[in-house]
């Protein structure tokens, strides 16, 4: 196991509790919670990438950020109407 390797499995516990969050919490910390999750679950990735070297990691975190700020606003405009 090397030091990539290592950071990547040293967010998992910062990943969970951001899951619980958002499983347990309000709407407004759930929102939040999900936006953290998204933004470790990247840098796990790249670094996952390294770890392995594996560019196709790469192209998965690109992915997911691509995707997750649409996805943002429209959560986020869903979630103007119940708050």
């Amino acid at each position: 196991m090397n030091l990539w390797l290592t950071a990547a499995v040293a967010l998992l516990p910062a990943l969970a509790a951001a899951g619980w969050v958002a499983a347990v919490a309000d709407i407004e910390n759930r929102f939040v919670a999900v936006e953290l999750g998204t933004t470790l679950a990247v840098f796990m990735l790249m670094l996952l990438s390294v770890g392995y070297d594996q560019p196709s990691f790469i192209d998965l975190g690109l992915t997911v950020v691509l995707l997750s700020f649409p996805g943002a606003l429209a959560y986020a405009h869903f979630l103007e109407r119940w708050l």
